[in-house]
């Protein structure tokens, strides 16, 4: 059985930084493209991040291009979200998500498999 744990998120001050790592069990990560979405509170799931199966070529939504950077160690079997500079429009539930066969996709819905989320909350 797949579980995919994220963890990380807290409560940071505008401007600061955190890390969100994604360690799935049972998935191996070397045979997903994966990605970050975040959904806050009465707005959609949307797509923050994307990788593709060995990590050279990423996807970022406009919203956090240049502060957030995603990146994956195979050999760990982890997906990292290291996130800077953040904003109070940051807050929200970030989830790691795995899918099987295609690469740049921001559907959440469409993925394979996905976490319980982490909670990151900005404070102005």
């Amino acid at each position: 059985q797949v579980q995919v744990a994220e963890s990380g998120g807290g409560l940071v001050q505008a401007g600061g930084s955190l890390r969100l790592s994604c360690t799935p069990i049972g998935l191996r990560l070397v045979n997903y493209a994966m990605g970050w979405f975040r959904q806050a509170p009465g707005k959609e799931r949307e797509g923050v991040a994307l990788i593709k199966w060995s990590g050279e070529i990423t996807y970022y939504a406009d919203s956090v291009a240049g502060r957030f950077t995603i990146s994956r160690d195979n050999s760990k079997n982890t997906l990292y979200l290291q996130m800077n500079s953040l904003k109070p429009e940051d807050t929200a539930m970030y989830y790691c998500a795995a899918h099987r066969k295609i690469w740049g996709c921001t559907v959440f819905e469409m993925y394979n498999y996905w976490g319980q989320g982490t909670q990151v909350t900005v404070s102005s």
